[in-house]
């Protein structure tokens, strides 16, 4: 089964999204660019000389999902933890120009602010650098980050929770913080990493991209069948409402139901016209989510406007947003 939406639908969801706010856990990082262009290889090495033109400086991680957000119209807070140090200053920063408060980023001067920095020459990624730490964060700062979430998601219409495998999301900050929020009757939809996989709950989605879910259910997924059992097994191991699996330039299958062999399927085709650069297009897929859930949104119409906000970022090279204009001109 596949699964449209009327343009009048769309407009009638995301005229909502300005009134949401979004609390954010997850990995917050920033995203370095150094674009450039080749014309030799250097003499030291077989490895091409980039002459740098220009630098820019993006959130990324669970930062890029605070800038969808922010993009699409809604208000947004992240919590997470940062170093103390320049690139703490400057991550900071970047949250200021989105008017989102750093209130419940949380400095640990044991570890360095995340940071990757990715040279493009030509529109095209030639390495990336990262500065980083992905041991688990110790128990005062856990306690520190559990308690500035249970106090932000009492402001809030929904939560996500971005795990990108740098230690933040340990076993029991993830217990805490999932029993707090469905305590509350929260929305909450979670982009997993697969370490954690057994710790993702209750949520009332989870977005594991295809090689996730296929490791995550133990599950070959080479055609439908091995991706409808994929999908039905990770319903039915997780208390989840949802699970909805991307699928890159397949689009995105959607799985509803209270236990696997009961399971709804719908399969939503990709929009996407072209693909430059999928970096961030996960964030994209569940700000969208997220918002479109907490304005009244089906969980299938909600997929739907996640799928369409994916096909604009992959357009566009670099870590990149979604606007609300955007994501209806697709529709």
């Amino acid at each position: 089964m596949t699964k449209s939406l009327s343009i009048d639908r769309a407009r009638s969801i995301t005229d909502a999204f300005a009134s949401k706010h979004i609390v954010v856990l997850g990995d917050v990082m920033l995203d370095e660019f150094i674009w450039g262009r080749v014309r030799r290889i250097s003499p030291e090495a077989p490895v091409p000389v980039v002459e740098v033109d220009r630098q820019t400086l993006a959130l990324g991680g669970a930062g890029n999902v605070v800038s969808n957000l922010v993009a699409l119209g809604a208000t947004a807070t992240p919590i997470g933890v940062v170093g103390q140090d320049a690139d703490a200053n400057r991550l900071r920063s970047a949250f200021a120009e989105l008017n989102a408060t750093d209130r419940s980023l949380i400095a640990d001067p044991a570890r360095p602010t995340t940071i990757k920095t990715r040279i493009i020459a030509h529109n095209q990624q030639v390495v990336r650098a990262d500065r980083e730490s992905r041991s688990a964060i110790p128990s005062s700062i856990e306690a520190a980050v559990a308690e500035a979430f249970c106090d932000e998601i009492t402001r809030a219409d929904a939560a996500v929770v971005s795990d990108y495998g740098k230690g933040l999301l340990t076993r029991t900050l993830l217990s805490r913080v999932l029993a707090k929020a469905s305590e509350q009757g929260l929305i909450v939809c979670l982009d997993p990493k697969m370490r954690n996989f057994d710790y993702y709950q209750p949520v009332t989605v989870i977005t594991p991209n295809h090689q996730e879910a296929a490791e995550a259910a133990g599950v070959s997924i080479d055609d439908e069948k091995g991706l409808v059992e994929a999908g039905r097994r990770i319903l039915d191991s997780i208390n989840t409402r949802a699970v909805l699996i991307t699928r890159g330039e397949e689009g995105m299958t959607l799985f509803t139901g209270t236990d696997k062999e009961g399971a709804s399927v719908t399969h939503i085709p990709t929009v996407a016209r072209e693909v430059y650069d999928v970096t961030g297009a996960g964030d994209t897929v569940i700000a969208t989510l997220v918002l479109a859930l907490a304005s009244g949104a089906s969980l299938e119409e909600a997929a739907v406007l996640a799928n369409h906000g994916a096909g604009v970022v992959v357009a566009k090279v670099g870590t990149a947003s979604v606007t609300r204009d955007e994501l209806l001109a697709t529709i």
